[in-house]
């Protein structure tokens, strides 16, 4: 029996780092969002305007519970005011705490594991594909396979498979991006800097609603991720990404 490497230092690292982030953002990020489980779009919202979707998260969804709107001005379409006649849930200064450390807990690892998988050709090795890999017909090989739960067991160095690569991709360089850049368009004192990123999004209540469903993609990325490693051996795949090596058969060794 011998031993080969697996995942160097760097990657474990940041794998772990990322992971405990988005676990929680996950908790934080659903405590902010039972406070307002409406999600709007455009510039402004609030209780009062309706919703673009309503999220039944806690009991402030569809409560119903206000007296008559009052409108400031006569005109039809003027701003109005409402009294609350319900005890609304409003208990997430600490999701909010907890979501903006984690959220820069998760961006400096980011940028770590950028940086390292672009110097390592990490990216170039193991994630970016070959040419022609990304055929709709090897795509769709794939998918059958994953869909038929047809999934080899893990093996040491062994490549990513194109539907693999794919998903990875998308989510490092495309989704992660619109989450951190969303958040940031939704703090007023940023976007008073750089005003483009409302434009880009559409504004605060849009980026809000961007947000969320790409953090959705994080987690259900998430939940597969965690499904596929308990189908192609959880104990060796934790022992690579915890010991950054495991035990192969001889013939593999060296």
């Amino acid at each position: 029996m011998g031993t080969k490497s697996r995942h160097s230092v760097w990657v474990r690292t940041s794998h772990w780092l990322g992971a405990f982030s988005v676990v929680a953002l996950m908790i934080s990020g659903y405590a902010i969002l039972m406070t307002n489980p409406n999600l709007y779009w455009g510039e402004v919202g609030n209780p009062l305007v309706p919703a673009f979707i309503e999220l039944p998260v806690s009991r402030n969804y569809q409560h119903g519970g206000w007296n008559e709107p009052t409108p400031f001005f006569e005109a039809e379409n003027s701003p109005v005011s409402a009294i609350r006649s319900y005890d609304i849930l409003n208990l997430n200064s600490w999701g909010r705490s907890l979501h903006f450390l984690a959220a820069w807990v998760m961006v400096f690892t980011g940028l770590f594991y950028l940086l390292l998988g672009f110097v390592t050709r990490h990216f170039k090795r193991r994630l970016l594909p070959a040419a022609g890999e990304f055929s709709g017909s090897e795509i769709w090989s794939d998918v059958r396979k994953h869909a038929r739960l047809r999934i080899p067991k893990a093996a040491s160095g062994a490549p990513y498979s194109p539907l693999q690569k794919l998903t990875y991709c998308v989510i490092l360089f495309v989704v992660i991006p619109v989450i951190f850049l969303t958040g940031l368009t939704m703090s007023p004192a940023v976007t008073a800097a750089y005003p483009f990123l409302l434009d880009i999004f559409g504004g605060y209540q849009s980026a809000r609603t961007i947000h969320f469903f790409a953090f959705v993609l994080v987690t259900l990325f998430l939940v597969v991720h965690l499904l596929m490693v308990v189908l192609t051996g959880p104990g060796q795949q934790l022992r690579g990404m915890i010991f950054g090596s495991r035990h192969e058969d001889a013939r593999d060794a060296g």
